[in-house]
């Protein structure tokens, strides 16, 4: 008797568990995105939670791709920086809180990205090194102040890598070896880039919509 319990919890939890990874991911709501119809965006620069000063402009540096790739009109990030700099505001979160009106009459842009870094660089442990980027980002109408589309996305150098083979010492030498190849090639930079990707992406859940120059404009 206990036996034939003790499997039938095991069918269920296998039940419940599968029911779980298979749950559907909530559909973002575009509707204020579609009225909106923003053609040209600005880029701020991105808020830096995480401990590495290189973030905000690591990223910041990686973001106009994919949403020219959208088919999007990017205001240069460089000059909209440079602008910026111009008129007394060096910290991103001072930036942030600069009205929508007021950017949208200084650069004439129809929506602004706010992106935040939430973690970027390195982490050692005993037995891995691990380079891992995660950002948040908003896109708000400058004109109405309007909340447009939000998502978020990350990447790690550990994906799919399989540290098992090599024993207890080979783990340890290959954690080591990481970690020196991840600060002397700056790899926190390629993750970031491979984030900005995932998260700035039309081909993916939830992700931006495609802009007037795309061919797929108007589709979704």
């Amino acid at each position: 008797m206990l036996e034939k319990i003790m499997k039938s919890l095991v069918c269920i939890s296998v039940v419940l568990l599968a029911a779980g990874c298979a749950a559907p991911v909530k559909q973002l709501d575009y509707t204020a995105f579609k009225q909106s119809r923003p053609k040209t965006i600005l880029i701020l620069p991105p808020l830096n939670e995480s401990p590495d000063v290189a973030a905000t402009y690591s990223m910041l540096s990686q973001m106009s791709y994919p949403l020219a790739e959208a088919g999007y009109y990017v205001l240069p990030v460089a000059l909209v920086d440079e602008t910026l700099k111009q008129n007394g505001m060096t910290n991103a979160a001072d930036i942030h809180t600069i009205a929508a009106a007021k950017l949208q009459e200084i650069f004439g842009a129809d929506a602004a990205l706010y992106v935040t870094v939430s973690k970027y660089g390195s982490t050692y442990t005993v037995v891995n090194s691990v380079v891992e980027v995660r950002a948040n980002a908003k896109l708000i109408d400058l004109k109405s102040g309007a909340l447009l589309w939000s998502g978020t996305a990350s990447a790690s150098s550990n994906e799919g890598n399989n540290n098992s083979g090599g024993g207890l010492i080979g783990v340890l030498v290959t954690a080591v070896v990481n970690q020196i190849i991840n600060n002397v090639s700056d790899k926190s930079h390629d993750i970031a880039g491979l984030t900005s990707q995932r998260l700035l992406s039309t081909n993916q859940p939830n992700g931006i919509l495609h802009g007037p120059h795309s061919p797929k404009y108007g589709t979704e």
